[in-house]
């Protein structure tokens, strides 16, 4: 199970098994672009990933901000998520 969300201000944050997921974006004052996700080899296929989307498209949302993916995992994350899906760019 994951830890909260840490925001560094250039990367969100989630720690799984002792291991850091993460992703890198950048922010204006409307939109959030999503760069790149990173999840440990261990820790591939095990859901770290989907949970690390789950709660940067839920600060997003809370933050009022529509998110432009640049990574390609992050792209697929969002069009496949029911929840999240209209906060795609």
């Amino acid at each position: 199970m994951a830890d909260t969300l840490n925001d560094t201000g250039d990367r969100y944050e989630i720690v799984e098994e002792g291991q850091t997921v993460y992703a890198d974006y950048r922010k204006t004052p409307e939109r959030l672009y999503i760069d790149y996700v990173f999840s440990p080899v261990s820790l591939r296929g095990t859901g770290a990933s989907g949970r690390l989307m789950a709660a940067v498209a839920a600060q997003a949302r809370a933050d009022n901000l529509k998110i432009t993916p640049i990574c390609g995992y992050a792209a697929a994350w969002l069009r496949r998520s029911h929840e999240f899906r209209d906060l795609l760019a």
